[in-house]
């Protein structure tokens, strides 16, 4: 171990064993140590000297992160002060994906406002209650804020301020536009649109919120599918989500097509919603060709496919 001047920070060298090359560095703490290397089902051994190499440093690291296969696709998870675009058709998983995220940023203290354009605030109760999901413990926490937002009553300007106000008076590190074709409503022309959403996410950014911006595509399936407006250059992620045929049933593909703060899988894994934690993700579609026109071609053993019985099939 290698001391740093007194005062400053204790650097420690962490040796682990995983299913992946053996990594030797040294890291200043332990969040170091464990980004962009974790998956679920994973065994970790530590050992090694200082911090890193105590496995309850460790344990409490993996507790406070909620590790998922989404943070092994997203490579880690989502960055701070950057803007995430989730796109996908209506009821493909947009809200529960960002709805995942915020109470998970809620159990690690943060303030999360989650401003909603498209859906009323007792149906996103009922259906975070169906996916076992505690929004209800989270609000009453104090550190989740959710707003109704009524395009026919709050204009652009109105609401920019309000997420600004969200922002800068509650402290809010997490917030959520639910959707953009809401705010589009509020906000019919296009450019002025691109133009007032790229300075938001500015400020948002310098400030080190992490923006969800969650847009619906028109059409169900088939590449018919398209976007009523284009904001994906303005993202620093944009994660895609779809429906696909297998097996005699429609299910939900989950890829990131791009991440500008790091590296990230290339992947497409199959993606289902229901309790216990909300959503799960699964293993890559290596079996199939062409998963996110919505009628994939068959290449291969679907093993990787999910059982029809480890989700709840609930929508959002």
């Amino acid at each position: 171990m290698t001391h740093a001047p007194r005062g400053g920070p204790r650097y420690s060298r962490a040796v682990f064993f995983m299913d992946v090359p053996m990594s030797r560095k040294t890291y200043p703490d332990a969040k170091a140590a464990l980004d962009g290397v974790l998956f679920d089902g994973m065994t970790i051994m530590s050992g090694g000297f200082g911090l890193c190499g105590i496995p309850s440093v460790l344990i409490a690291e993996l507790h406070r992160r909620g590790v998922t296969d989404l943070d092994a696709l997203l490579g880690g998870g989502i960055d701070r002060g950057t803007a995430t675009l989730v796109i996908g058709p209506a009821g493909s998983g947009k809200s529960t994906l960002a709805l995942r995220y915020a109470l998970s940023a809620v159990e690690r203290g943060e303030h999360v406002s989650l401003f909603a354009f498209d859906e009323r605030i007792q149906t996103l109760h009922l259906r975070a209650r169906g996916l076992g999901l505690d929004l209800e413990g989270a609000i009453a926490s104090g550190r989740l804020f959710i707003k109704q937002i009524d395009p026919a009553e709050m204009g652009p300007g109105e609401f920019v301020a309000s997420v600004n106000e969200a922002a800068l008076q509650d402290k809010t590190r997490v917030i959520i536009i639910d959707s953009l074709n809401g705010y589009l409503n509020a906000m019919p022309e296009e450019r002025a649109l691109a133009l007032q959403l790229h300075e938001l996410l500015t400020v948002l950014g310098q400030r080190g919120v992490s923006t969800f911006l969650l847009m619906a595509q028109h059409g169900i399936l088939g590449p018919a599918m398209v976007s009523p407006i284009d904001v994906s250059y303005l993202a620093d992620t944009v994660v895609m989500l779809r429906y696909f045929e297998a097996e005699g049933a429609i299910r939900k593909a989950i890829s990131v097509v791009k991440k500008r703060s790091g590296m990230h899988e290339e992947t497409i894994r199959e993606y289902r919603m229901g309790p216990p934690n909300g959503l799960s993700v699964g293993q890559p579609l290596a079996g199939f060709r062409g998963v996110l026109t919505g009628v994939p071609s068959y290449v291969g053993g679907s093993a990787a496919l999910a059982s029809a019985k480890s989700g709840s099939g609930e929508n959002g």
